[in-house]
């Protein structure tokens, strides 16, 4: 049994394709797929039932998959063990970030992360929460970056920062005379939402009474934040920003912000996720470094608002 073997079954399960593993794995179908019968006579198991298309494990083989990934990660915090001890900072971190943060915070810290570590090779791509978690514990991602806290069952969370919730209004609107805004205040039938399957939708129904959507004309529901300021911008309305998102808009619009009313304001926490095998620990420090160091200092303090759990 060798490690190349297991990266190749991993490769398969992945894409639930011989063919389509090899141009993955950069080999022939036929050197993978011998490599992965070879396998398969030594152990004298069946790891994947060729019958069904697309492919799938069979009951052993499944298992088989779970040990695995441990085998290859382990393997691979190997080498990166080795290059932290000799001081080398390198190789490839594979982020997920949900939609309501990366094109907010992205901007703040990649450029001099890059900087500071020239040979890491940062790969980003916006998923929503459900699917970063699911990423992460198929190892198909090394780190996320959501709002927590999820406690999901084997994925660590390292709080970064925290960010108030504001209430966007459009021009004209009866509570711009309000320098702040109470919750009962944005129950009317003019709030915009984004749509099912993005964890800031729960938490603006968790702060909101959700019977409201109930009774609105017109119901609609965007699939981004920039999506739902425009439709604030060219209809009546109103809406919730988080805190990032309100840093690059113009004077007039930001004329157009108002605090919830409170003590202590809804907020929401940001984190790192990783799985909790993770190896690659002083990587995340270093990301978790350059990312608290580029936003305001007061939004890296628990006390910066309170936290509206959605889960």
């Amino acid at each position: 049994m060798t490690i190349q073997q297991l990266e190749y079954v991993l490769a398969v399960e992945k894409h639930r394709h011989f063919g389509h593993a090899a141009e993955a794995c950069f080999v022939t179908q036929p050197t993978l797929s011998a490599q992965i019968h070879k396998l398969e006579k030594e152990l004298d198991i069946v790891i994947f039932d060729r019958s069904k298309m697309p492919v799938i494990p069979t009951e052993i083989g499944t298992q088989l998959i779970v040990s695995a990934r441990k085998v290859v990660a382990e393997s691979k915090g190997i080498y990166e063990m080795i290059s932290q001890l000799k001081g080398n900072i390198s190789g490839e971190i594979k982020l997920g970030v949900i939609p309501t943060l990366a094109p907010y915070l992205l901007h703040l810290f990649v450029q001099d992360f890059l900087e500071n570590y020239p040979q890491v090779q940062l790969q980003v791509e916006e998923l929503i929460t459900e699917e970063i978690v699911r990423r992460l514990r198929n190892d198909d991602l090394d780190i996320g970056i959501a709002v927590t806290p999820l406690d999901e069952q084997g994925i660590a969370e390292k709080p970064m920062f925290y960010e108030k919730f504001y209430a966007y209004l459009s021009k004209g609107h009866p509570l711009l005379e309000q320098e702040k805004l109470s919750i009962n205040d944005l129950e009317g039938d003019d709030f915009w939402i984004l749509k099912q399957g993005h964890c800031f939708r729960d938490q603006v129904l968790k702060i909101c009474d959700q019977r409201q959507f109930q009774r609105m004309n017109f119901h609609y529901e965007s699939g981004s934040l920039e999506g739902l300021r425009n439709m604030v911008n060219r209809y009546k309305g109103v809406t919730l920003l988080p805190e990032l998102a309100t840093f690059d808009l113009s004077e007039e619009e930001k004329s157009r912000i108002r605090p919830i009313n409170g003590e202590q304001p809804p907020t929401r926490e940001v984190s790192l996720l990783l799985s909790r095998n993770f190896l690659k620990k002083r990587m995340v420090e270093l990301l978790y470094q350059e990312i608290t160091g580029a936003v305001p200092e007061d939004m890296t303090s628990k006390a910066h608002g309170k936290i509206v759990k959605f889960k």
